[in-house]
């Protein structure tokens, strides 16, 4: 076999900001905090500093689905780089801390400095969520203005299809239609996420959930009621990507990159994929384990994009810890994902209880965990292998950490 590039980099420090709904702070103050206390959390100096990776970067037209860019970051903290990158059209979010593994592997930097950050929840100000096909005209973004689109969107705006809840909700009926899956069962990826953020101080939404809470909240976009759809909030997450060698210089022990995940196989489309009961999340899983000979059974600890519910669930599958189809089955009653069964499902609370921070929180969980700082959520028997995955639809990445 070739050798595993990713395998020269690895995690050294992690760090994020206040996370809340409508902090009403500016997002570039939230995305540096961040940053600083990952930098200070691998033991680094900012002129240790010379690699710098975001997704998405700036972008027009999305109110607070970005706090902040490449250059502001790197101005700001007066930076000295050898590589830098930022930008939408990657294998999800974790695309961009991907880059970083290859940056590094390939002595292009020695640390990089990956950020995301969002204040979705301050920018839509009094309203409620404007749709991907929707223009966030007038107070905070709060206006529902249907855009004019082409590609995928001329075939969904006629039917008043705008947001990434009705598309996503399509790839869960199917599933339901497929493979007999309920909305029971369905439920215990959000009830899981409430009881891991009972215990977690810096979650949105603490207060304990039932089924019965969960079935009387009103639907979204059918099967999807508002506790399968994530909570935005203002807040930014960061880390410190580290080829190994240089990471001898840090103060925590390294979390090392053992594979990554990023094919897309099948079409980059929303509604086009070839199995609409799965997305490319089901590609990105496969590569992930063509790139390593560990298995779904060494994995101590799980974090998986919860957008919405169904994705956690499609993510359990794809990554193989229950076969195709049978997500329904393995989370029933809740058990085999909590925090002492099969494998610890989003100890964080997702993004469902937690807070959207639009999958970079899962990355920073799946740190947490591995360097053992998790407090009363903490899973107990010393894990030593993660994975964390973030993206849906036509978008997918996921990372096997170990940790030396």
């Amino acid at each position: 076999m070739n050798e595993i590039l990713e395998r020269r980099a690895c995690v050294t420090g992690i760090g994020q900001s206040d996370v809340g709904r409508r902090l009403g702070r500016d997002p570039l103050e939230l995305t540096l905090d961040a940053c600083l206390a990952a930098i200070e959390d691998a033991g680094l100096e900012r002129d240790d500093i010379d690699g710098l990776a975001t997704y998405p970067g700036i972008m027009i037209g999305n109110p607070g689905f970005t706090g902040a860019g490449i250059t502001e970051v790197h101005d700001a903290l007066r930076l000295k780089l050898d590589w830098f990158t930022g930008g939408p059209e990657l294998p999800g979010q974790l695309g961009s801390v991907i880059d970083a593994c290859l940056a590094v592997a390939c002595g292009l930097a020695r640390h990089v400095l990956c950020f995301r950050s969002v204040w979705e929840s301050t920018a839509q100000g009094e309203g409620g969520r404007a749709g991907i096909g929707l223009d966030g005209i007038g107070k905070g973004g709060s206006g529902k203005r249907p855009r004019t689109g082409g590609g995928m969107m001329e075939f969904t705006l006629p039917f008043r299809s705008y947001s990434a809840a009705n598309w996503i909700a399509m790839y869960a009926q199917r599933h339901f239609h497929e493979f007999g899956t309920t909305r029971e069962q369905l439920a215990q990826i959000a009830l899981n996420a409430r009881r891991n953020a009972e215990v977690n101080p810096n979650a949105i939404y603490r207060e304990p959930m039932t089924l019965d809470d969960y079935l009387a909240a009103r639907l979204i976009s059918t099967p999807f009621c508002l506790y399968d759809c994530d909570v935005p909030v203002d807040g930014a997450t960061a880390m410190i990507v580290s080829h190994v060698d240089a990471a001898r210089d840090c103060r925590k022990p390294r979390l090392r990159v053992e594979s990554v995940g990023s094919a897309l196989r099948g079409r980059p489309s929303w509604d086009q994929f070839d199995d609409l009961t799965t997305m490319a999340l089901r590609d990105a899983s496969a590569m992930l384990w063509e790139r390593t000979e560990l298995t779904p059974a060494d994995v101590d600890v799980a974090e998986l994009y919860d957008g919405f519910s169904f994705i956690a669930m499609a993510w359990l599958e794809a990554l193989g810890f229950c076969g195709k189809g049978e997500g329904g089955p393995f989370v029933e009653g809740g058990t085999r994902i909590a925090r002492d069964g099969e494998i610890p499902l989003n100890t964080h609370g997702g993004q469902l209880s937690a807070g959207r921070l639009h999958g970079y929180g899962f990355l920073h969980e799946a740190c947490v965990q591995l360097w053992g700082e998790g407090g009363e959520r903490q899973v107990a028997g010393d894990p030593r292998v993660g994975v964390a995955a973030a993206g849906g639809g036509p978008l997918g990445g996921c990372l096997l950490l170990v940790r030396d």
